[in-house]
């Protein structure tokens, strides 16, 4: 007999079923009570504001950006072109410079960004910053705002450790009463849906933040992110004035969460501001890295990037405030002709939303001033490439939207350049293809080399060699110049010198960054080119959840996922050797790129290798060396684990613990919605006599999302004889006991 030799140390199973300390939170708003269900079909304009710049202004600074780029990668296309021309102009030729024109028009764009974050910089008395508004507005915030944290299938106590440490630093601002924090869980998994509403509880209850921090599961998991922030706003957004959208490894500064709030109160024809978040957290070598150079380049980049946009920017799907009426109205998302991967449900919504946001009328900004705001970034290089696969499928689709009516310019250039971050492989593979076969028919044919002096060898006395030099220089400059312009800027500076450990090693953690990320290149040229091959093939993409720490990738994974850009190195290495040693030199960092792929990829994933460089102060960032308050709050959390209500005992984990745990249960039932209750009575007693494994995943899905059904497997769990129920039930059940012997010594 159970009692027998044997006292429970839990407290008395009906009095323990968790309703007092769940009564005692506030429930969220009523479903129906949200934007969606207030706001009539009829689309309203934005309200009438001055503007924070001139459109002459805005007119004048677009003008001079892209009439720059356009005017130096004329005089590069028409410069190689004067090249081929002395060579004798060929078809190939035609291809290479059509190439050439996209592939150096995107180098100088993103160089001529880094230029005009210099300019801005040394002019920064002229400098446009949105943020200069918050200054303007000293007192309350006038608004309600609700800070969202989409979720699936996390790790939940580091979620709630960011959530918790967001909540402290609002709280020390002394703005806290006007925000509401929600986890929208979309997670699949069954034992981390219950992991997450334990956590959430004790989270909660430790901040007495019931009625403040809310948790939601969706049933029905429908168009990923995009669908998740969709159904909050159509159930609560209407309580709110905006949302600060968050990802799950977000983190963000307090003042800087209130700041944002108080430029959209004090600024009506704001849509959705945008922060630029730094790279934290970063243990492998590649991890670090991409940390590093962001943190070293990303400022000046990202301030040459507003000096053009200005209030027609985009948003990067995180670490952004969205007003949420004009949201509900204008950025529903289009369903896209045909099926994926270039039709059906947008992936990539982020781009998009902001461009519905613009084209409607309303301003969305580039908070590129603002420091407090963080993310995470995946570990190795293969988790980095099976992320992108993800976005390449989402960022592909666009080329349905950027020529779509309505959009202005910026917009147009977004979604351009969007795309292109993931065409730009394939074409240079392309290009490097038939400079290749090019060459390889100059050593066939025999032919010996005559050319004449052309335009620029004309006019200017440069012989082909010459001429070919300088065209390369200014390939490199264009390369190499931005990040050699953003080190000089931090070693003249000591306080941004200091961040980055000393002189030594930031000048070696720059080289480093170089050399690693020209090693790097080719491997990532090679699998963005499958993935674009992939989707037009027709082959679409599972949407999973991000890997943000690992412990290296084996060898046994680095090989096969590498395999084609090894063997495509061998093959080319011979056939460049075959053509000529001078030509193997020229594409020899191409090719040692291919042929050490693996090598590259599992040494930059050893954290203890990361751990070393941090160790010397190398690829260090200030985030590391001066941790600011949030990331200490987040690493030092401990609110959301709790020995007494947990949902990992041994024997009890997961859905065993909502149905046998007491407080579990209590709290699984009390959040779900008892209006639309399924009882269902088969599946119960197949679930108490023949165990978990007995149901597939969508009869137990229906069982947890039954609270008639929940309580009642608890009790007969608790009150059945041990023959009547599975062993696993019998198990958890005495997890509870201890002998009465055993408590006497």
């Amino acid at each position: 007999m159970r009692e027998e030799d044997y006292e429970c140390d839990e407290p008395d199973v009906e009095a323990a079923n968790f309703q007092n300390v769940v009564a005692a939170r506030e429930e969220p708003p009523e479903p129906g009570q949200g934007i969606g269900a207030e706001v009539p079909p009829s689309i309203s304009p934005p309200p009438s504001a001055p503007a924070l710049v001139s459109r002459f202004r805005v007119r004048l600074r677009r003008l001079m950006f892209f009439g720059l780029v356009a005017l130096f990668n004329l005089f590069a296309i028409l410069w190689l072109a004067d090249l081929y021309d002395r060579l004798g102009f060929n078809n190939s030729h035609i291809f290479l410079l059509l190439i050439f024109a996209l592939l150096n028009g995107l180098l100088v764009l993103g160089s001529f960004h880094a230029l005009a974050g210099v300019w801005d910089w040394i002019w920064s008395w002229r400098s446009v910053r949105i943020t200069d508004l918050s200054k303007l507005q000293s007192g309350g915030l006038t608004n309600r705002y609700a800070v969202v944290m989409p979720v699936y299938n996390e790790d939940i106590i580091k979620v709630c450790g960011r959530v918790e440490a967001i909540y402290r630093s609002i709280e020390a601002t002394g703005r806290l009463g006007s925000f509401d924090f929600f986890i929208l869980s979309d997670t699949t998994k069954l034992q981390l849906w219950v992991e997450e509403e334990v956590a959430w509880t004790n989270m909660s209850r430790k901040l007495n933040a019931f009625g403040r921090i809310f948790y939601r599961r969706r049933r029905i998991n429908e168009n990923r992110k995009a669908g998740n922030i969709g159904d909050f706003v159509k159930t609560w957004g209407g309580r709110y004035e905006g949302m600060l959208v968050l990802d799950a490894d977000s983190l963000m500064e307090g003042r800087d969460i209130v700041s944002m709030a108080q430029i959209m109160d004090i600024s009506p024809r704001l849509g959705i501001l945008q922060t630029p978040p730094k790279l934290i957290r970063g243990q492998s070598v590649f991890s670090r890295l991409q940390q590093f150079a962001m943190r070293l380049y990303g400022p000046m980049f990202i301030r040459g990037l507003n000096f053009w946009q200005l209030g027609q920017g985009s948003y990067w799907g995180h670490n952004a405030l969205i007003r949420v009426k004009p949201f509900s109205e204008f950025c529903e998302l289009p369903a896209l002709p045909g099926k994926e991967p270039f039709g059906g449900k947008i992936l990539s919504h982020d781009f998009v939303e902001a461009a519905l946001m613009v084209k409607a009328g309303w301003e969305v900004w580039l908070a590129w001033d603002l420091e407090g705001t963080y993310e995470e970034a995946p570990p190795t290089l293969i988790d980095h490439l099976k992320r992108d696969r993800r976005w390449c499928q989402g960022n592909l689709q666009h080329m349905w939207l950027v020529f779509a009516r309505g959009f202005p310019l910026p917009s147009r250039a977004h979604l351009f350049m969007g795309i292109m971050a993931y065409l730009v492989s394939p074409l240079w593979f392309l290009f490097l293809l038939i400079s290749t076969w090019s060459a390889w028919d100059f050593r066939v044919s025999n032919l010996t080399s005559v050319s004449y002096a052309g335009f620029f060898g004309k006019h200017l006395g440069l012989t082909w060699n010459e001429q070919a030099m300088i065209l390369a220089a200014m390939v490199m400059g264009l390369l190499f110049a931005p990040k050699i312009l953003a080190y000089l800027g931090v070693l003249f500076h000591s306080r941004l010198r200091k961040g980055f450990g000393n002189s030594f090693s930031l000048t070696v953690g720059v080289l480093m960054e170089m050399l690693l990320s020209a090693l790097l290149a080719p491997s990532v040229m090679v699998t963005h080119t499958l993935m674009v091959l992939s989707m037009v093939l027709g082959r679409t993409v599972n949407w999973g959840n991000q890997t943000r720490e690992t412990d290296g990738t084996s060898w046994f994974e680095a090989i096969p996922f590498h395999g084609p850009a090894v063997l495509l190195g061998i093959g080319w290495s011979t056939l460049a050797w075959y053509i000529s040693p001078a030509f193997a030199c020229w594409m020899s960092p191409i090719l040692a790129g291919l042929l050490l792929a693996p090598v590259v990829s599992v040494w930059t994933s050893r954290s203890r290798y990361g751990r070393a460089l941090l160790a010397q102060k190398i690829l260090a960032i200030p985030e590391e060396l001066y941790p600011p308050e949030v990331i200490r709050l987040a690493d030092a959390s401990v609110t959301a684990v709790d020995v007494a209500l947990t949902a990992n005992a041994p024997f009890r984990e997961g859905v065993i613990a909502a149905v046998v745990d007491p407080y579990v249960n209590g709290v699984h039932v009390s959040l779900l919605d008892p209006d639309s209750d399924d009882y269902q009575e088969p599946l119960i007693e197949k679930w108490l006599m023949a165990g978990s494994e007995a149901l597939d995943k969508n009869e137990l899905t229906e069982v947890m999302y039954s609270s008639q059904g929940m309580l009642q497997m608890h009790r007969s769990v608790w009150s059945r004889p041990f023959e009547q129920l599975h062993s696993s039930w019998s198990r958890a059940v005495e997890s509870y006991r201890t002998r009465v012997d055993e408590n006497l010594l």
